[in-house]
């Protein structure tokens, strides 16, 4: 078999599932399928309903991953936080998930995070430069 690299910049939606499909039939081959599961919490303003925050989460073999987490300035300090994530936490236990893990900077919530149950598992130094990303997850009972 001939095979050839080329780089692309900006690809499409398309061609990301291109080479994200064999990825998941190789990793279905090894580990089952993964039952992915794709949901949000959509935190909206009550006048004109727009969405102003929200949470977007993803589970793959029984984990949660918590993508995005976003709550509106102006309502910081009202449990919208803590609802949407106990919300989430919900959902997957109903689900029937091992665990809940997400990424935040250390500049965003990381002590939210450590005071909902979460423990760290990583961080990656200078990133963004001068930050640090760190990894949380929170085993589910």
């Amino acid at each position: 078999m001939s095979v050839r690299i080329e780089f692309k910049s900006d690809p499409t939606e398309d061609e990301r599932l291109q080479i994200l499909e064999p990825l998941r039939a190789y990793n279905a081959a090894k580990a089952g399928d993964g039952l992915s599961e794709k949901f949000a919490l959509f935190v909206r303003d009550d006048v004109t309903d727009a969405v102003i925050g929200g949470l977007h989460g993803r589970m793959l073999f029984r984990w949660l991953f918590i993508e995005l987490l976003v709550v509106p300035e102006h309502a910081r300090g009202q449990r919208i936080g803590s609802q949407l994530m106990e919300m989430a936490e919900d959902y997957a236990r109903e689900r029937q998930c091992v665990g809940v893990w997400l990424d935040t900077f250390d500049f965003q919530a990381p002590e939210f995070y450590r005071k909902h149950g979460y423990q760290s598992f990583g961080e990656l130094d200078d990133y963004p430069p001068g930050h640090r990303r760190l990894f949380f997850q929170k085993r589910l009972s």
